[in-house]
């Protein structure tokens, strides 16, 4: 049975850090001059950027202000109209490709869902990690539920290495600096969760 549907306003999270990426690029400002306009460290910026932070609404107004963005404007890139009625099909082919750390070396993320709640917001993301990959440890602001689709990768949480097979799953504190290393010789397939709570970014 279906629930009463209605329209709603969504917010395309995986987007909002490549966003302000864009134009802080396009007004040509370092992060470290964004950093200083803004009262904000250059290192949380960079977590919003590449999406391991979302930012309070004040910061996230503060941060478009001073790169001289119209609020409609940015707004209109960042949210898009929804109809929900009660249930949510989503082809595959509808997963929207989007990019977290500039630097990573095939890791290639797909964005499935995202939805707010009452104190904090979900992700579901695909992740595809190419043999090889590379990527530094990073920190995110949010707990991390991993189900490894295929594949076979090694998960290192700071100093441990957890070895994950086809099937297995692994929760953890993002704040902990993580990455996955794909050792073999195919790709992996992960889909993680992102479990973001409120957060109270001022600097």
């Amino acid at each position: 049975m279906k629930t009463a549907s209605s329209n709603n306003e969504h917010f395309n999270y995986h987007k909002l850090g490549s966003l302000i990426r864009k134009y802080r690029k396009e007004k040509d400002f370092k992060l470290l001059e964004l950093a200083s306009l803004t009262g904000m460290t250059s290192s949380l910026l960079s977590k919003i950027e590449n999406g391991r932070m979302i930012p309070t609404i004040p910061s996230l107004f503060t941060i478009i202000q001073k790169l001289g963005i119209s609020l409609d404007a940015f707004f209109t890139e960042f949210v898009s109209e929804n109809k929900f009625d009660g249930y949510i099909h989503i082809p595959s082919k509808a997963f929207q490709p989007y990019q977290k750390e500039e630097e990573a070396e095939g890791f290639n993320y797909f964005s499935i869902l995202e939805n707010g709640f009452e104190g904090g917001t979900i992700q579901l993301s695909l992740l595809k990690l190419d043999p090889a990959c590379n990527r530094a440890q990073v920190t995110t602001a949010a707990y991390e539920i991993l189900y490894l689709v295929d594949g076979s990768i090694d998960y290192q949480l700071d100093e441990a290495t957890i070895k994950l097979k086809e099937g297995d799953v692994l929760f953890f504190d993002g704040n902990i600096p993580h990455v996955p290393k794909n050792n073999s010789k195919k790709k992996a397939t992960l889909l993680v969760i992102y479990l973001f709570g409120n957060t109270n970014i001022n600097g």
